[in-house]
């Protein structure tokens, strides 16, 4: 039976890939494809989903990239659970945000701008060019802050990204919780080597001392992020201040 993947809304502006993906890997977690079967072949799929074939195989691609299905010469098959080694949301990182967060506790937006003067070079643009920036808040019940982020995308990241060019080009029409969180598999898939470098520190005030602190007293951190691409320029700035007693981070690095 035919099972298109297009949809409206925000979702709809995902890759059709994606999508597929999102759907076999449902049917994968949820054992409707059990480990070790063989999945469809790429024309059934593709016949299935409406798509093309280098769609399905892109899709594919993403769930073997996740270990959830393993390909030799005699096919597509399910991994079986020794071979996935962790979760999907432990293998892929991911960047904040998305409609799927709950709306009482996660703001996101995007914008147009210009970033700070001192980070225009290093973002390969000149002073006072307009970006794409991504604002993300993660709040508490009471609404008091416990995370704050703000990320710049490079003139480079905006070119070599074709999704990053597809909020580009309609920033207006994505401002509400826009979907960024596959940002750095986009990265993968446009053929980027990426290395990720954050440095953690304690906001002082003048006197020395650790400057806001969260609900409850928790000390604030400041984390700054760069991700670059192998040719050393950088992809994406980000500024996180975040609530110690909440906050958690595990560090990934690429040669």
């Amino acid at each position: 039976m035919a099972e298109p993947v297009s949809e409206p809304g925000p979702r709809a502006a995902l890759p059709l890939y994606l999508r597929v993906a999102a759907v076999l890997r449902d049917d994968l977690i949820q054992r409707r494809i059990s480990p070790g079967s063989r999945l469809p072949s790429e024309r059934h799929l593709a016949h299935r989903f409406h798509v093309n074939r280098q769609t399905v195989r892109g899709a594919l691609q993403l769930l073997r990239d996740e270990r959830l299905v393993v390909t030799d010469r005699r096919g597509t098959f399910a991994a079986e659970q020794d071979q996935r080694g962790g979760s999907p949301a432990a293998l892929r990182r991911s960047f904040p945000g998305g409609p799927r967060a709950a709306d009482a506790l996660v703001r996101a937006a995007l914008a147009w701008e210009a970033p700070p003067v001192a980070l225009a070079a290093r973002l390969s643009l000149a002073p006072g060019e307009p970006t794409l920036v991504h604002r993300h808040a993660v709040l508490a019940p009471s609404g008091v802050s416990l995370q704050r982020s703000v990320s710049w995308f490079s003139r480079p990241a905006l070119a070599e990204i074709p999704q990053l060019g597809r909020y580009r080009r309609g920033a207006e029409r994505y401002q509400q919780q826009p979907d960024l969180r596959l940002l750095y598999h986009w990265m993968h898939h446009a053929g980027l080597r990426t290395t990720h470098r954050e440095s953690v520190g304690v906001p002082q005030d003048p006197a020395g001392r650790p400057a806001d602190r969260a609900a409850g007293g928790a000390t604030r951190l400041s984390v700054h992020r760069v991700v670059s691409d192998q040719h050393g320029h950088a992809l994406e700035v980000t500024d996180i201040d975040v609530a110690a007693r909440t906050g958690s981070w595990t560090y990934e690095f690429s040669g």
